[in-house]
């Protein structure tokens, strides 16, 4: 796992999604939810690993996360992907998320985490990756 304090960081991998943080995903405090947040990581991981596997992935597991700041409403998401490890089937893939403050234009790393992709065929079942 990367160390989640780096100092002065930058991003890690290819610009996988970009989603700014809307009222309706957050609590009543008006900071985003962890879990709105982990299910959009999730789409960015899934949309690279599917594009390595040429097809249909399902994930299997995400290693452990840490939030490091609070995301506010108006901030500008952008979740980048990098594979870590290509199995026979499966990817191990990082997923960062950086937050761009609308009001100090300063991009922030809110959070990492690894997730595990396997390739699935049409009926479910575990296939190769294309090689």
């Amino acid at each position: 796992m990367h160390d989640l304090e780096q100092d002065n960081p930058l991003p890690q991998g290819r610009l996988a999604l970009q989603i700014p943080a809307l009222p309706r995903d957050t609590n009543g405090s008006g900071d985003i939810y962890g879990g709105w947040l982990v299910a959009q990581m999730d789409l960015a991981g899934n949309a690279s690993a599917s594009r390595l596997a040429g097809g249909r992935v399902a994930t299997v597991s995400i290693d452990r996360m840490a939030f490091m700041v609070p995301v506010a409403v108006g901030a500008q998401l952008s979740f980048y992907a990098q594979p870590l490890e290509l199995g026979r089937s499966s990817i191990r893939m990082l997923v960062e998320v950086w937050s761009d403050d609308p009001l100090s234009q300063e991009a922030r790393k809110v959070t990492e985490a690894v997730f595990v992709f396997v390739a699935i065929d049409g009926a479910g079942r575990t296939r190769p990756l294309p090689r």
